[in-house]
């Protein structure tokens, strides 16, 4: 076992301004040691969410970031020592690690995950984007075959499945993505009807054209301005999955938030439901099994976006945070 531990540390928290390479720091520290009840962790596959972007601006569901430090990050895991009975060495786990070479874990915060080829699976469609993608659009979207189904953010690690499930349940499924060549990948690859790029300019146009007749459920991962172009377009009784809001959390402040909102809601009763994975933990079982069937039907596709090396980690978040990434970005350790 190594005797030193690389840590990326948030070396300051962002004022204001975008994330920065200068914000981290890569540090070298003692390799720590278990206690009673803890297991010592070797991480190996590093997960890259815009979340860990938010979790600078203030507590959100866990404890805000403090410069100073190791940047937390959940992680795929490999049990390195136990001092817990249901774990052994080389098992497998995902874990609060943070972004470091090794971690101590209290074990009863782990259980063991099962062998899988790939195992960055664990870490994307089996893990927390595959199931965020499926609670947050059946459960908060509720979708009906034949309904049409927005998606920001579809090339992404959440809404590119999303949008899957929703073509599986009989949608006609819109993604918002940034480029052509998203676009394309969208229709072409994953089954999409139509892809709008809000990089392109004219997003209120471009969604007249592609959904004349309006939303029956929006999947928001984004926020801001294509948040405001969505909510106006809604049909009456339309429902609003709140997922994230990317276009939020880097960066200064918005000017202000969406207009008409009062109106709107109340006008069209429309329904808005925030949500986060951990609010479907009883139901978890059920969703991998019918996620492992559509990916095994090839119904549902899994892009994975993985970048080598630690020390890269940093601009990996940097990038995804400019929308650099096709589905789910991650970071392998060694």
């Amino acid at each position: 076992m190594a005797e030193t531990n690389r840590q990326i540390v948030l070396d300051r928290l962002p004022q204001g301004d975008k994330l920065a390479p200068e914000h981290f720091r890569l540090i070298e520290t003692v390799c720590p040691t278990a206690g009673t009840g803890e297991v010592l962790l070797r991480t190996r596959y590093i997960s890259l969410d815009a979340a860990n972007r938010a979790w600078m601006q203030g507590a959100t569901y866990r404890s805000a970031l403090e410069s100073g430090q190791v940047m937390a990050g959940g992680a795929l895991a490999e049990v390195a020592v136990s001092n817990v009975p249901h774990l052994k060495v080389g098992d497998t786990v995902f874990g609060d690690t943070g972004w470091q070479d090794y971690a101590v874990v209290p074990g009863k915060r782990l259980s063991k995950l099962p062998a899988m080829e790939p195992i960055t699976h664990l870490l994307s469609i089996y893990g927390v984007a595959g199931l965020t993608a499926y609670f947050g659009l059946l459960e908060c979207g509720n979708p009906q075959a034949g309904e049409t189904v927005v998606v920001s953010a579809a090339a992404g690690s959440v809404g590119s499945i999303a949008g899957q499930i929703a073509k599986i349940k009989g949608c006609k499924v819109v993604g918002i993505a940034g480029g052509a060549e998203k676009g394309r990948w969208l229709v072409e690859e994953l089954g999409f009807d139509v892809a709008l790029d809000y990089k392109g300019g004219g997003l209120r146009q471009q969604m007249k054209e592609a959904v004349p007749e309006g939303i029956d459920v929006y999947f928001d991962n984004t926020g801001g301005e294509i948040f405001e172009t969505c909510l106006f377009a809604m049909k009456n009784f339309g429902r609003i999955a709140c997922c994230g809001a990317v276009s939020q959390y880097d960066g200064a402040a918005p000017p202000h938030g969406p207009r008409g909102i009062p109106g709107l809601i109340v006008t069209k009763r429309l329904t808005l439901r925030g949500f986060v994975v951990m609010d479907f933990e009883s139901q978890r079982d059920a969703a991998l099994i019918e996620l492992q069937g559509w990916v095994a039907s090839g119904q549902l596709k899994v892009q994975e976006d993985i970048i080598e090396g630690l020390e890269n980690t940093p601009a990996a978040l940097i990038g995804l945070l400019n929308g650099e990434n096709r589905g789910k970005r991650m970071v392998k350790v060694d």
